[in-house]
């Protein structure tokens, strides 16, 4: 039997490039529901960065994000 991967805990930070080559921070949250089923909602922060390293800089200033909280895809 396999891990149902839906039910993986999500890195609640996302980095990832927009259409126009800069960076962008999503911050996600996670709920579960009554059947203990994973719900994650996103939220795109309005601020773009050159950067992956400034977006993880913007990140931990703005919402005390931790090592390992961090993902790019």
């Amino acid at each position: 039997m396999t891990a149902d991967a839906s039910r993986e805990p999500v890195k609640p930070f996302l980095i990832a490039p927009d259409g126009e080559g800069r960076v962008r921070l999503t911050v996600r949250t996670t709920r579960l529901n009554r059947w203990n089923y994973p719900i994650v909602d996103s939220s795109v922060v309005d601020e773009t960065f050159a950067t992956a390293a400034e977006a993880r800089a913007h990140a931990k200033e703005h919402f005390g994000a931790q090592p390992g909280q961090f993902a790019t895809k």
